[in-house]
């Protein structure tokens, strides 16, 4: 059994500890019957969100989101993340109002920039500039929060407040995130020009959230820290294994640093969920993303580390 992390200090700050919450980011859907099957299944595996995220070439986020909410009780929803560009300030906020009422109030909101060139492209959308992909997620951001918060807008969403995600690593968005986001999310990656991600290093990903809670400030303990987890594999051996992850995606690194890498978690379930502790106490990150491939091997992390806050 893992035991309770304590707080810890990220730029001199003492960390509140916030009990742990998991999501789980859904690829495919394809029966009504199997989707709504498989959302009962995040349920009852102990996950708290179920994601779809936003890219083409995989289903559309809301009308799988919607027909999720409707098969479960308790599980709350969202896109992770959605890209700004491909929508409207007045659309996204119907759709979020929708959802939100067919989930009786259970849906989660998350944004980003947008970083894949190809489906830009494909979409007939300009790729803008960093910078001015970012100006386009601020005014996002503004306008979907007052037409949500305006009493009078239709549809009204059920919660008085929607909760917030805004996911990304680079200064100008996790500065946006930290000062107006319900949910600050890292991607422990760094985006190339036309959308190939390069994983942070350790020390690399541990600046990027001291910048963040320093941006925060005072916000800070009210702020929500989620991580994604590229890669989670449960096993007794994990050097072979990080060995041959390395070798499949043709790195240049030792398995040491593999397995050091903030979004990969390999090693035995205590060793993973003792990891996840220490990342807690150490960066008061306590919302745990990960991918549906991984749905089921992290199941008993989350089982462990529910212990850990009882």
């Amino acid at each position: 059994m893992v035991e309770r992390g304590t707080p810890g200090y990220v730029g001199g700050m003492a960390l509140a500890s916030r009990a742990f919450r998991f999501g789980v980011n859904m690829l495919a859907v394809d029966t009504t019957a199997s989707w709504r099957s498989r959302a009962r299944s995040v349920e009852e595996l102990g996950y708290d969100v179920l994601l779809v995220p936003d890219h083409l070439g995989i289903p559309s986020p809301w009308p799988a989101l919607a027909v999720a909410a409707t098969a479960t009780q308790r599980l709350r929803v969202g896109p992770f993340v959605l890209n700004a560009a491909f929508t409207n300030p007045a659309l996204l906020a119907r759709d979020v109002a929708t959802v939100d009422q067919l989930s009786d109030g259970r849906v989660e909101v998350g944004l980003g920039t947008g970083y894949v060139r190809a489906e830009f492209d494909a979409a007939g959308i300009e790729f803008r500039s960093a910078g001015r992909r970012v100006d386009h997620l601020a005014v996002t951001v503004s306008q979907v929060t007052e037409l949500l918060a305006d009493r009078d807008h239709r549809p009204r969403p059920v919660q008085p407040r929607v909760p917030l995600l805004l996911g990304g690593n680079g200064d100008r968005v996790l500065r946006m995130a930290a000062e107006h986001a319900d949910v600050v999310g890292f991607t422990a990656a760094r985006t190339g020009p036309d959308g190939d991600l390069e994983p942070l290093s350790a020390a690399g990903f541990d600046e990027r959230v001291a910048f963040a809670r320093a941006a925060a400030g005072e916000r800070a303990p009210d702020v929500e820290w989620n991580l994604l987890m590229q890669i989670v594999e449960v096993t007794d051996d994990a050097t072979t294994v990080a060995e041959e992850l390395i070798a499949r995606h043709e790195l240049s690194m030792s398995a040491q640093e593999f397995i050091d890498l903030p979004s990969v978690l390999i090693g035995s379930v205590s060793d993973i969920a003792a990891r996840l502790v220490e990342l807690r106490a150490r960066t008061g990150i306590s919302y745990l993303t990960v991918l549906e491939p991984a749905l089921e091997t992290f199941a008993p992390v989350i089982s462990e580390l529910r212990a850990v806050d009882a």
